[in-house]
């Protein structure tokens, strides 16, 4: 008796009653029974009709991909950047006059650093802020060495790195000299600063965050 009172009306009684039918939902059931049909065909009816009541149907899931970033290039190797000599000075370019330029501009960048350089300037002071400064473009000394052709040895510095430092001298040569077992000075408005090689083997951009120890005395 319930399911003839809620028997729904067929096509041609929907017609005498002037009743428009949800053509909406029975395309959707039609189309899910299918797409079961299609995709599960050892279902049988009953299991189909067991999935359907009262259970939703999930066709399908796409989970959002993360657009991919892209990889940041790789700057060149050490051994790569010596292989293309691109830190080499030409041999055109290795003249004491064309870098006075740069040691005037080194020297007000010091300046600048300590605040002015007045006379009564602490020396400790002056030293702390050379040993973490930049120091291309200052005229650096060699006043010991166990390698007795080092000592006297007075230029610009073009270049420095981990153990070494590259030095144009007056006479327009190119003078590589080991920071090892090597005491270096470096001048500027009357103050003298003494860097030991032996305990100064860090390369520039280093040695802002270095803490350097103040000794007594310091062997070569």
């Amino acid at each position: 008796m319930k399911a003839v009172i809620y028997r729904a009306f067929s096509h041609k009684e929907a017609r005498e009653h002037d009743v428009q039918q949800d053509l909406g939902t029975q395309r959707a059931e039609a189309f899910v029974r299918a797409f079961l049909k299609r995709t599960i065909p050892n279902l049988s009816q009953q299991d189909c009709e067991s999935h359907l009541q009262r259970k939703a149907v999930v066709l399908e899931y796409f989970t959002r991909q993360k657009p991919k970033q892209k990889k940041k290039s790789k700057g060149l190797s050490s051994k790569q950047r010596r292989d293309m000599r691109l830190f080499d000075i030409n041999p055109e370019q290795q003249r004491y006059s064309l870098f006075l330029p740069l040691h005037e501009l080194w020297k007000q960048y010091i300046r600048d650093l300590c605040n002015g350089l007045k006379p009564d300037t602490q020396p400790q002071m002056i030293q702390a802020k050379l040993l973490k400064a930049d120091l291309h473009g200052a005229i650096i000394s060699v006043t010991k060495s166990k390698c007795p052709s080092y000592v006297g040895v007075t230029g610009i510095l073009l270049q420095e790195t981990k153990h070494v430092f590259k030095i144009i001298t007056k006479e327009d040569r190119l003078k590589v000299i080991p920071k090892l077992n090597c005491v270096f000075t470096i001048e500027i408005d009357g103050f003298i600063s003494y860097i030991y090689g032996s305990k100064f083997q860090l390369r520039s951009s280093e040695r802002s965050a270095k803490k350097f120890k103040v000794k007594g005395t310091i062997d070569l």
